[in-house]
C-alpha cells in the first residue's frame, strides 16, 4: 500500500511511525512545506528565554533519521498544493525550486495543522509583527529582537502561546505587555481561578492589559480601542488559530461552518480514501456529546494512532475528548480538564462546584504550599464535569486524576473513594480531590450552604453580616472591612451575638474552620448561615489584580496569599 501524509509535525509524523509499525512493506511518503519535520512546537516559546539552548534542540527528528530508522520518505520544503481525488494523486511543489510533480496514493492522511490568525488591523503592514508557529517563526522573532536591541515587546493574545511567549520574553529581560481582548487570559480556567495567574503575571512585571482590543498599529506601537498606546519594538500575534483546510476545501471534502474537517469515529473524511488528524479536524466531546475543535498535541497523537489502525482494519473505539491542558506561569503550575462553569452554562447543564484550598503536601513539611482546587459536578447526578487546580505545587497531578475519572464516567462519590499514593513529601492522606469530593457530597446532602468566592465583594458592598472565625491575632493582621471576629474557639460561648433575622456569611483562611462553624450553628438552630468558599485566602487572590489595576477600594485591610 502506498500512503501519503500531508504534514510532518505531531499528527502526521505519529501517523507515519504507527503505519510503519503495522506494515513493514508499505510505501510511506510524508510532505512538510517547512524545512523541519517532527519538531516540538509546544517548546517553541522556551527558546526565547534560552531554557531551550539551541534552535536545533527543538527538532526531534530529521528526514535522514526517518529514512534510516523507519524507512519513511520525509520530504521537507515540499508543499502539497492540490488533492486530485478522482485520480488519487496529489500535486506537490518544491518550495525551493518551484518545481511541481504528481504523487499517487492508495490512502491519504491529512494533518495540516492550524494557521495563526493575523487580522487585517490598520497599519499592520508597517509593524514588526511575528507569530510563533514553528522553528522558523521563533528564530525570526528571537533574532530580530536581539539584533535590533529591542526593549519593549507586546504580545497580543492570552492563550497558551501568548502567555508562554510573554513569560519567556520577560525572563529574557524584555519589557513585556500582554494584551487580551477578553476580561481574562487562559479560557480553560474560570474567572475566579485565573485571577491567581493574573496576579502572578502582574507580580512578575508583565503589563497585563485585559478587556481591551488592538485597533491600530502606529509603526510597531500598539493602539487599543480604549485609546491607550503601548510602546513596542516588536509585536507577537498569538490571537488564536484557524484550521488550515484550504486544500480540503478545494478538494471538496466536507468541512464544518468554522472550516474544520469532518471525520467519522475512525478519522476518515467524507472521502473513504482520505483520513485527517490533528488541529484541523472536528472531534467529539465526551461530556457534552457535541462536536468541537481541540488543537492540542495529546489528542493529535491519539488520533494519529487510531487513523493508522483504521487504515489497516484495526478499528479502535473512539471515546471522545474532554480537553485536558496545563501551563506554567512563572512560579505557578495550572491545569484544567473537562468543562468550566462557563461551558456548563453554555450547554445548559445543571451544575455546582466547590473551591477548596488544602495544602499540596503535609503542612509541616518544607515547601508545603496551598493548592487552589475547583471541582465542577453535575446536579443531581454528582457526575464530575471538570476540575481546575493552580498551585506552586503539583497541580497537574491533581487534575490528571480527575481527567482519568471523567473518562470513566466517575462521580463525586468515586473521587471521594479514590485511594491515592500518600507520603508527607508528596501529598496528604486526604488529597485535594478527596477533600473536594467530600465537600461536594456535603453540599449535595444539604449539610450546609455556600456562596462562592466571586460573590464576596457584592456581599461586602451590600453590607452583609460577615463573621471571620479565625483567631484574633489572624484577624488583627488583616480582615474584611466591617467583618465581625468571632473565633471558632469562642463560637459556642458567643451564639447570642449572631443574628437569626438575616443571612450570616462565615469565613476563615481556607473554609475548613468556617465549615465547622457552620455545622455548629446549624445544629444550634441557625438556618441562615453560609460558608464562603475559598475564604480569606481565596478572596485575597480573587480581589488583588482588579484592585491594583482598576484602582478600586479593597474590601480587605490587607491581603493574605500564604
Amino acid at each position: 500500500m502506498k500512503i501519503l501524509i500531508i504534514g510532518g509535525v505531531a499528527g502526521g509524523a505519529s501517523t507515519a511511525a504507527r503505519i510503519r509499525r503495522l506494515d513493514e512493506q508499505a510505501q510511506i511518503v510524508m510532505f512538510e512545506k517547512g524545512p523541519h519535520v517532527s519538531f516540538s512546537n509546544c517548546c517553541l516559546p522556551y527558546r526565547l528565554s534560552s531554557q531551550i539552548k539551541e534552535y536545533d534542540d527543538l527538532i526531534l527528528m530529521n528526514p535522514t533519521v526517518f529514512k534510516n530508522q523507519y524507512n519513511i520518505d520525509a520530504r521537507v520544503n515540499n508543499e502539497v498544493v492540490k488533492i486530485n481525488r478522482e485520480a488519487k494523486t496529489v500535486t506537490v511543489k518544491n518550495v525551493l525550486t518551484n518545481e511541481e510533480y504528481e504523487e499517487s496514493y492508495d490512502r491519504l492522511v491529512v494533518s495540516p495543522g492550524a494557521n495563526a490568525i493575523v487580522p487585517p488591523i490598520k497599519g499592520i503592514e508597517n509593524a514588526n509583527t511575528f507569530i510563533v508557529k514553528n522553528v522558523v517563526d521563533v528564530t525570526k522573532l528571537n533574532e530580530f529582537i536581539i539584533n535590533n536591541s529591542c526593549k519593549n515587546v507586546t504580545v497580543v493574545g492570552g492563550g497558551f502561546i501568548g502567555c508562554e511567549t510573554a513569560e519567556n520574553l520577560k525572563e529574557a529581560g524584555y519589557n513585556v505587555t500582554l494584551v487580551e481582548a477578553l476580561p481574562q487570559i487562559m479560557k480553560p480556567f474560570d474567572y475566579d481561578m485565573v485571577q491567581i495567574l493574573h496576579k502572578e503575571m502582574h507580580d512578575n512585571g508583565i503589563n497585563l492589559v485585559l478587556g481591551d482590543k488592538v485597533c491600530e498599529f502606529i509603526g510597531s506601537d500598539v493602539k487599543l480601542e480604549s485609546g491607550r498606546v503601548v510602546e513596542s519594538d516588536a509585536v507577537v500575534l498569538a490571537i488564536g488559530v484557524t484550521p488550515d483546510t484550504k486544500l480540503c476545501l478545494q478538494a471538496g471534502l466536507e468541512l464544518t461552518e468554522r472550516g474544520a474537517i469532518v471525520v467519522d469515529h475512525n478519522y476518515r473524511t467524507s472521502d473513504p480514501s482520505i483520513y485527517a488528524v490533528g488541529d484541523a479536524i472536528q472531534v467529539f466531546n465526551a461530556l457534552t456529546h457535541k462536536p468541537q475543535q481541540l488543537p492540542l498535541a495529546g489528542p493529535a497523537q491519539k488520533q494519529a494512532r487510531q487513523a493508522a489502525d483504521s487504515i489497516y482494519g484495526r478499528t479502535v473505539r473512539n471515546t471522545g475528548y474532554i480537553g485536558s491542558s496545563c501551563i506554567k506561569v512563572f512560579s505557578y503550575n495550572a491545569a484544567s480538564t473537562g468543562l468550566t462553569c462557563r461551558d456548563c452554562e453554555a450547554q445548559g447543564l445543571q451544575y455546582d462546584y466547590v473551591y477548596v484550598i488544602p495544602q499540596d503536601k503535609v503542612g509541616i513539611m518544607p515547601g508545603a504550599v496551598p493548592m487552589h482546587y475547583k471541582l465542577i459536578y453535575e446536579v443531581p447526578t454528582g457526575r464530575v464535569l471538570g476540575c481546575q487546580a493552580i498551585s506552586k505545587g503539583d497541580a497537574t497531578k491533581r487534575v490528571d486524576i480527575v481527567a482519568t475519572l471523567i473518562k470513566f464516567g466517575g462521580t463525586i462519590d468515586d473521587l471521594r473513594d479514590l485511594e491515592l499514593c500518600y507520603a508527607p513529601p508528596f501529598g496528604t492522606a486526604k488529597d485535594a480531590g478527596n477533600h473536594a469530593a467530600l465537600v461536594a457530597e456535603n453540599l449535595m446532602n444539604g449539610m450546609f450552604k455556600q456562596v462562592h468566592v466571586n460573590e464576596a465583594r457584592k456581599l461586602w458592598e451590600e453590607g452583609a453580616y460577615i463573621i471571620d472565625v479565625r483567631e484574633e491575632n489572624e484577624y488583627e493582621l488583616s480582615h474584611i472591612k466591617g467583618a465581625h471576629n468571632i473565633p471558632l474557639s469562642q463560637l459556642r460561648d458567643r451564639l447570642s451575638e449572631i443574628p437569626h433575622d438575616k443571612n450570616v456569611y462565615l469565613h476563615c483562611r481556607s473554609s475548613q474552620r468556617s465549615y465547622n462553624a457552620c455545622r455548629c450553628l446549624i445544629q444550634n438552630g441557625f438556618t441562615n448561615v453560609y460558608n464562603i468558599s475559598g475564604s480569606y485566602l481565596g478572596i485575597s487572590f480573587n480581589e488583588y489584580f482588579n484592585d491594583v489595576t482598576l484602582n478600586r477600594e479593597s474590601m480587605l485591610t490587607d491581603y493574605n496569599f500564604n
